[in-house]
């Protein structure tokens, strides 16, 4: 056997006729995926539709005294005021709020409250993720922490909301930093984040527990310290626990944004005009149902970017960065050759 020394450029080709370093192909996994997504959604156009399909089949067939069983109502009735036609609802969102010359659309003041509310309900799903994250890996780094601390955290989510946004706007309302003070979508973004912390803490201590004993045991064989352990180890290992966990906070923040804008009669956001718009629903319900669809669609955007944030990860996750790409590699390499 003698080993010669062979320039990369006079090596065989691959097998395939493909170069060495190229990436694969997209296989049948990202074409599954892709079908998947559009799958997913399909089904909620699907759902959209099927909504909107049993709302108007009831309007049609429903009783205008609403159903009752054992003398209890169950059912809406089904004229006008109460369930109006899903094209009325729609309409009304071109209309003016009052009837002046200078008032703007339905429609208008819907995407502006969309538009608040999102952006004070996104702070807290942050805060809330921070928090949340944090208090995971600290309960994950002691158990002492963890039996003192889980049961209050569990024990937080008992405390009625629409009782508690109110203290907090008299609590937080007189606070002051320098020359920065308190502002009312301040406490909405606290009580958003009050409610989106606790899944992302709860799932990201069942994640980073989730490692066997055995995969534990061979990053102290390398001498790993905690923290290298949870970095290489317990970190990516929580991932899949922690998606599902930001989706609830995601639904969360969102709800307790909107519940919170509507206990403290916050300006500008979604809760407001149901506030608003529930004044005049006796005589006309369409305005009321349109701040309702509003706060369905800030869910949806909240629930859209958790999506692609999940998408993100899993991208990365399938498609982990080669060793050596993009550095400039020798073009003599040494190969041996059996002769």
């Amino acid at each position: 056997m003698t080993t010669v020394d062979q320039p990369a450029s006079e090596r065989p080709a691959p097998a395939g006729g493909g170069d060495a370093g190229a990436a694969p192909a997209p296989g049948p996994a990202a074409a599954g995926g892709r079908g998947e997504r559009l799958r997913r959604v399909g089904l909620a156009v699907a759902a959209v539709v099927l909504v909107c399909a049993v709302w108007e089949l009831y309007k049609l067939v429903g009783s205008p005294h609403g159903g009752r069983l054992f003398g209890v109502p169950v059912l809406p009735r089904n004229d006008d005021t109460s369930m109006p036609h899903i094209w009325s609802v729609l309409a009304q969102l071109g209309h003016k709020e009052v009837n002046t010359a200078d008032s703007q659309t339905v429609g208008v003041a819907v995407l502006k409250g969309i538009w608040f509310t999102l952006r004070v309900a996104l702070v807290g799903l942050v805060v809330g993720v921070v928090v949340g994250v944090l208090l995971a890996v600290l309960m994950a780094r002691l158990k002492l922490v963890e039996r003192g601390l889980l049961p209050y955290i569990i024990a937080s989510q008992t405390v009625p909301l629409i009782a508690l946004a109110p203290l907090v706007a008299g609590w937080a309302g007189k606070l002051k930093v320098g020359t920065l003070e308190w502002a009312d979508w301040m406490t909405v973004s606290l009580i958003a984040a009050y409610l989106a912390f606790f899944p992302v803490a709860i799932g990201m201590l069942r994640g980073l527990q989730s490692p066997g004993a055995n995969a534990v045991e061979l990053m102290r064989s390398y001498a790993a310290s905690w923290w290298q352990t949870l970095l290489r180890l317990r970190l990516p290992a929580s991932v899949p626990f922690l998606l599902p966990a930001l989706r609830l906070a995601a639904a969360s923040a969102v709800i307790g944004a909107i519940v919170a804008e509507i206990s403290t009669g916050t300006s500008g956001g979604v809760g407001r005009l149901i506030i608003a718009y529930s004044q005049s629903a006796t005589s006309d319900a369409t305005k009321l149902y349109d701040a309702v669809l509003g706060a369905a669609v800030t869910g949806l955007l909240v629930a859209g970017l958790i999506s692609l944030t999940e998408l993100a990860l899993g991208t990365r996750r399938a498609h982990p960065a080669r060793p050596g790409a993009g550095r400039g590699i020798s073009t003599s390499k040494t190969q041996k050759v059996r002769t």
